[in-house]
């Protein structure tokens, strides 16, 4: 398949993608999913200004995002990848329409999960301590791909939440960009 984007268009690498169903019972083709998604979209500009019109993507949305059917995602994408020369991104935005005090609280207990890489101390923090945090799922299975990958640490590249930017700190949603690397 292909995704147009006004940069162009993006080639889906569809020997990854059957690699990666191969090796799941739970993923499916359903290019509706994508519909009211809009994550892929975000990052997309970003990998078409760095790697140009080479770069081929697997665009995966989660919809159920229990810890069970993350890490077998995750687990898929690992094993689907080995050997490759494959990035794993997981986009999200974290705490919503909190204010900055308490989005800063919570994503901090986020953030700190996934610096650890632990895929379970993430999902506890996000259902425990009620974090609106969307795409949790995608998160942990990019932890889990990135852990089976050799991926031993992550670096918090920059937090700021909405409010940094618009001065409004009544009601933000946090935004984290974090390196998971060997």
């Amino acid at each position: 398949g292909v995704w147009r984007t006004p940069l162009g268009d993006l080639l889906v690498d569809e020997s990854l993608a059957d690699d990666i169903l191969r090796e799941s019972k739970i993923i499916d083709v359903d290019p509706s999913a994508h519909t009211y998604e809009h994550s892929l979209e975000v990052q997309l500009p970003f990998l078409q200004f760095i790697y140009g019109s080479k770069v081929k993507i697997v665009p995966i949305v989660f919809l159920i995002q229990d810890l069970k059917t993350c890490r077998e995602v995750g687990e898929a994408i690992a094993k689907a990848a080995h050997g490759k020369n494959v990035v794993v991104i997981a986009s999200t935005d974290l705490t919503h329409y909190e204010s900055q005090s308490s989005a800063r609280f919570k994503d901090k207990a986020v953030i700190e999960a996934i610096l650890r890489l632990d895929e379970e101390l993430l999902y506890e923090t996000v259902e425990g301590r009620g974090v609106s945090m969307c795409g949790y799922g995608p998160t942990i299975a990019a932890i889990v791909a990135s852990k089976a990958l050799g991926a031993k640490e992550g670096s918090l590249l920059c937090y700021k939440t909405s409010g940094d930017m618009t001065g409004d700190f009544s009601s933000v949603v946090g935004y984290a960009s974090i390196m998971l690397r060997r």
